[in-house]
């Protein structure tokens, strides 16, 4: 089905709801609109077969107006998690120009009083400048960007941006709040909070595993023991968290006083197994591996793998997008796919990047 999905640029297959069959289609001004040309690049990879990269070369162009598009925090997932993947497989100047016209785009949203680069634009009646856990997944378009442009700045933005997560986003405990509130002016913290968590002071699953992959990612480039240090943390708050299931795929919040009649989310697993493996590169800590394979065993089974009846571009069902919106509960979602994949890549490479 990943195939044979028609090509079209404002119908890239983000999630789907398996009773109605309906595919959820976005186009790419979507933060996930990406995902499927890099699951494209990522099969190729895998299989060395050709269709996959044929497929790959029509979806990643769309991708292309989303690195002058400074609506969005997210112009790292959009540009990088397709123009990046292709990057992988063919050295190409225009693609590497278009993640450099990213990462200058991005760094249009840095606030250098903040020290953090802007996520959302809305709700401002609730938010002065809202950050994000999910935003250290960008950086990595920054630090690609300053090595294959030379420019440092990109790198300087990124590292900032960093910094200002590590100081203000982490409980004691290791675990990451969703939300930090800056005043823009000051830089003094407004309000730690909570939009797609259970609440404020819960375990949203997916919010962990960004931490753990994206600092862990920050790592790679600049070699900072703090960030290292940190993903070491929360990687292991969540591994041994008290409401994580015995497969390891986790409840969509670990907090959820639903638990254990709670939506699972393969997506948080995904992002985690591949951040895992990343981090047991840098640590040697079998601990990682051991952990991330056993979330690999768990998805690649009947429980979580859409049954073959179903024709969907997609491999995962039970992944939550968004619980408190009541939006893609319990579902196939694309980026689980995406991140499965990259894992079954580092695990095959035992975590190499």
């Amino acid at each position: 089905m990943l195939l044979d999905y028609p090509v079209d640029s404002m119908s890239m297959p983000r999630s789907m709801n398996l009773k109605t069959q309906e595919i959820r289609k976005v186009p790419s001004r979507d933060w996930t609109s990406a995902f499927f040309a890099g699951n494209l690049w990522q099969l190729y990879r895998l299989t060395g077969d050709s269709k996959y990269k044929e497929q790959a070369q029509k979806w990643t162009p769309f991708s292309k107006k989303e690195s002058v598009n400074s609506n969005s925090h997210d112009v790292g997932f959009k540009v990088f998690c397709s123009f990046g993947e292709a990057l992988k497989v063919e050295n190409n100047k225009e693609y590497e120009a278009v993640i450099v016209k990213g990462a200058e785009t991005l760094c249009t949203r840095f606030n250098p009083k903040v020290g953090s680069i802007r996520s959302w634009d809305f709700n401002k009646e609730i938010w002065d400048y809202p950050v994000i856990i999910d935003n250290m997944m960008n950086l990595e378009l920054l630090f690609e960007a300053s090595k294959i442009s030379g420019n440092p700045k990109y790198r300087d933005v990124a590292i900032k941006h960093a910094n200002t997560t590590l100081k203000n986003q982490f409980r004691e405990d290791n675990s990451c709040y969703h939300v930090i509130d800056y005043n823009p002016t000051t830089a003094e913290v407004r309000k730690k909070t909570t939009l797609q968590g259970f609440n404020d002071d819960s375990v949203w699953a997916r919010g962990q595993a960004w931490a753990v992959y994206g600092f862990t990612m920050s790592y790679r480039y600049t070699k900072d023991p703090a960030y290292l240090k940190q993903a070491e943390g929360t990687a292991k708050f969540f591994m041994m968290n008290k409401n994580l299931p015995e497969d390891g795929i986790p409840y969509w919040d670990l907090k959820d006083p639903s638990i254990p009649n709670s939506p699972r989310d393969v997506s948080a697993a995904m992002v985690m197994a591949s951040g895992l493996y990343e981090l047991y590169t840098y640590t040697k800590d079998k601990s990682y591996i051991a952990f991330a394979d056993k979330l690999m065993a768990s998805v690649q089974s009947e429980k979580y793998i859409i049954n073959t009846s179903i024709k969907a571009p997609f491999l995962f069902d039970h992944s939550t997008g968004n619980w408190p919106k009541h939006d893609e509960i319990d579902e196939p979602i694309i980026y689980a796919d995406y991140y499965f994949l990259e894992a079954l890549l580092r695990q095959s490479d035992k975590g190499a990047k």
